[in-house]
């Protein structure tokens, strides 16, 4: 056996072996911060030589606490939801090696979501001049490992500043998008403006943009006759999967809705209403998990090149998935 072979086998268990050792559905080995960041903020970093200007928007900052540098995640919160609600899944994703940037698009919404691209492109940009001064000192974000993801409404909009069609670019380049659950509207012939599907399979020119899709097994069901369904057929993750090119990966999770990824505790009226609009599964935690270990594994491999915890939820035989997965489709 030549010492060639030898060294790669050798690199090949060592790469399974740390892989291995990395369950996605559960905490990471990094520790991370919650940190806010607006125009009271105190933790701002100045040299002399710097006057770093506030974001666009006001800023929730999931982020590891140890030295390293860091690919950086956004998330766009779901209508009417708080970028708060999503706490406990931004700690999760970050825990595993990432800075998970969450911008609050709004406090009431619009008719239309022409506000929030803009600020999504306006948030983007203002990334590598003001993002480092906001971070504990010892952490370095990496935007050349930028990953755009987003929840319902949210996820319609990560989807348009994708695109880049709606007069809102931005320079930034993005190098994987997520779709939690994307909704385009009430129904199909009821998009909000301005639409981003177009309802012609393989029609979003992305560039050869890897895709993850995530749907929600209860979200096509209503909670109650009062209440239609909060992912309705026609605009939903199916959708906007079937409109994705390669390559793009689509995973459903049976028995959970479409607000079951939000944080266990969410306060106030927007909080209490998550948990009465919706069809529910038992609890959020698995769904939290489902979302965060899927998003961590897809990231790893087209962020990091280590498809090892992805390939193996893709063949079931991922032990420690928390859901059942209804349905899974890949394009490649």
């Amino acid at each position: 056996m030549s010492s060639s072979f030898l060294f790669l086998l050798v690199l090949m268990l060592n790469k399974m072996s740390s892989s291995s050792s990395r369950n996605v559905f559960e905490d990471g080995k990094y520790k991370t911060d919650l940190l806010t960041v607006d125009s009271s903020s105190c933790c701002l970093r100045m040299t002399p030589s710097s006057s770093p200007s506030l974001p666009p928007k006001r800023l929730l900052i999931a982020t590891p606490v140890e030295e390293g540098e860091y690919p950086v995640v956004m998330l766009f919160h779901g209508y009417l939801l708080y970028n708060s609600f999503y706490s406990q899944l931004m700690l999760h994703v970050s825990s595993h090696g990432f800075i998970v940037i969450a911008p609050q698009l709004y406090s009431i919404a619009g008719p239309d979501t022409m506000d929030e691209i803009k600020s999504t492109a306006e948030t983007m940009n203002w990334l590598s001049v003001g993002l480092n001064h906001f971070l504990p000192p010892q952490v370095t974000p990496n935007l050349s490992k930028f990953a755009l993801s987003g929840h319902s409404r949210g996820g319609k909009t990560a989807f348009a500043a994708a695109l880049k069609k709606f007069g809102y670019p931005s320079d930034l380049k993005i190098s994987t998008l997520i779709g939690i659950d994307p909704l385009d509207g009430t129904g199909k012939g009821f998009q909000t403006p301005p639409p981003v599907l177009t309802y012609e399979p393989n029609s979003f020119d992305l560039d050869n943009m890897p895709v993850l899709m995530i749907g929600s097994g209860l979200g096509e069901t209503a909670r109650n006759p009062l209440f239609p369904p909060c992912a309705p057929p026609g605009v939903n993750h199916r959708e906007f999967f079937t409109e994705c090119q390669r390559p793009a990966w689509h995973f459903v999770a049976k028995d959970y809705g479409h607000l079951d990824m939000l944080d266990d505790d969410t306060k106030g009226i927007r909080g209490k209403g998550s948990y009465c609009l919706c069809k529910n599964g038992e609890g959020r935690r698995p769904m939290r998990r489902f979302v965060g270990g899927i998003v961590v594994a897809f990231l790893m491999a087209y962020l990091e090149g280590d498809d090892y915890e992805l390939v193996k939820i893709k063949d079931g035989c991922h032990e420690g998935v928390p859901v059942e997965i209804q349905e899974f489709e890949v394009k490649k």
